[in-house]
Parts: structure tokens; C-alpha cells; sequence
């Protein structure tokens, strides 16, 4: 009778081994993706961020090269150049 309940105990053991290393497992897997799906989102956010301050058109500057003229202003506001004479 003993050598069944050893039985049963070491079958036991085993089936909870198991229970731990699969949870410990799905845990793992679990962290990984999430681990990867947060690093997709904020790649995709670096680089649209990237695109978009890329596309900004930055202001141009322009003086007279002629001292006796005033100064002639040039800027680009996103819409078309702007002179001011």
C-alpha cells in the first residue's frame, strides 16, 4: 500500500513540475510579445515623428546685397514664398 501512495505522490509531483513550467512558460512567451508589440508602436511613432519634423519646411532667410536698398525680407510660410520689399 505504501508503494502506490509513493506512486501517486511522485505522479503528482510531476503533474504539478509541469503545471509550474507551463505557467512559467506562457508568463514568458506573454512578456515577449508584449515586450515587442510596445517596442513596434513606439518604432512606428519614432519614425513618423522623424517624417514629419522632415517634411517641415524651415524659413529662408534673405538680405539686399546692396546697403543703400532696405532690407528685403524673404520667408516661406508653408503656403509660398513671401517677399517684403
Amino acid at each position: 500500500m505504501s508503494r502506490e501512495v509513493s506512486t501517486m505522490q511522485n505522479i503528482r509531483s510531476l503533474f504539478i513540475a509541469l503545471a509550474g513550467i507551463t505557467v512559467f512558460a506562457a508568463m514568458a512567451l506573454f512578456t515577449v510579445s508584449l515586450t515587442l508589440a510596445v517596442g513596434g508602436i513606439l518604432t512606428v511613432l519614432l519614425a513618423a515623428r522623424a517624417i514629419s519634423l522632415r517634411m517641415k519646411p524651415a524659413p529662408v532667410r534673405a538680405k539686399a546685397n546692396n546697403a543703400q536698398q532696405r532690407e528685403m525680407r524673404v520667408w516661406n510660410d508653408g503656403r509660398g514664398t513671401i517677399i517684403d520689399l
